[in-house]
């Protein structure tokens, strides 16, 4: 990987994918994200509880790092703060929420992991894959084929383990974050809404909230550009 004198100079990058997702979601801007900070990746697969998975990704971090959480990796990513605020130096969250799992969500959510266990993992459904991304992106076989492909990679206990993964609220923890923290949220986002990310920016006191006007979920992979020259800009005067 790519190193050079301004990625040496500041805290490194830690990546967290969102749900059935991988390092793969970060493709497109890798190589500019390598020439800001070097570069980790965690692993949020092997867990089925968010704070498992953030312990893990803690036990394999750097000492001190930039966190960016995309999607199911921004609750993560709360999480990994909670439990180690001194080493979080900077936050990013993409697309994602401290919303919590109602009732009729964790019932929903029981009912799929049942399933899930007793028929062969053929990958996401086609109805998933284009919420997944803005609508006018939707029969765009090449991203939801690069969606689907990580999906299958992961396969069907990773598919079990984080959708067994409930959501707590985490809104009541925000005001304690003292890191400055980068909110990206898109218009389109048929999964999470903007209203959340902006209470997100409202309750995290050093916050700056982004949106993307013409963007879905799939920022990292539907306007890679546009991410790459937010991030770029943000990381300018982050530590």
């Amino acid at each position: 990987m790519p190193e050079n004198d301004a990625a040496q100079t500041h805290f490194p990058l830690l990546l967290l994918p969102g749900f059935m997702l991988n390092e793969h979601l970060w493709d497109d801007i890798q190589d500019g994200l390598s020439e800001l900070r070097t570069l980790h990746f965690g692993n949020i697969t092997q867990d089925d509880s968010i704070a498992a998975m953030a312990e893990r990704v803690l036990e394999h971090a750097p000492a001190e790092f930039t966190l960016v959480g995309f999607s199911m990796g921004g609750y993560v990513a709360q999480h990994v703060y909670r439990l180690a605020p001194h080493r979080v130096k900077a936050l990013i969250l993409m697309n994602t929420s401290a919303h919590q799992q109602t009732e009729l969500e964790v019932a929903r959510t029981q009912s799929q992991v049942e399933l899930a266990k007793s028929v062969p993992f053929k990958g996401l459904t086609r109805r998933a894959l284009a919420a997944s991304v803005a609508p006018d992106r939707a029969g765009d076989q090449v991203l939801l084929g690069r969606l689907q492909t990580m999906a299958l990679t992961n396969g069907k206990d990773v598919f079990i383990r984080q959708l067994s993964a409930l959501r707590d609220d985490g809104y009541a923890h925000l005001d304690k974050v003292q890191c400055p923290t980068l909110i990206i949220a898109s218009r389109q986002d048929q999964m999470r809404s903007v209203a959340e990310s902006e209470q997100m920016a409202d309750l995290i006191p050093n916050s700056k909230l982004v949106v993307f006007e013409e963007a879905g979920h799939m920022t990292p992979l539907e306007v890679p550009e546009l991410v790459l020259q937010t991030l770029t800009e943000w990381l300018q005067d982050a530590p």
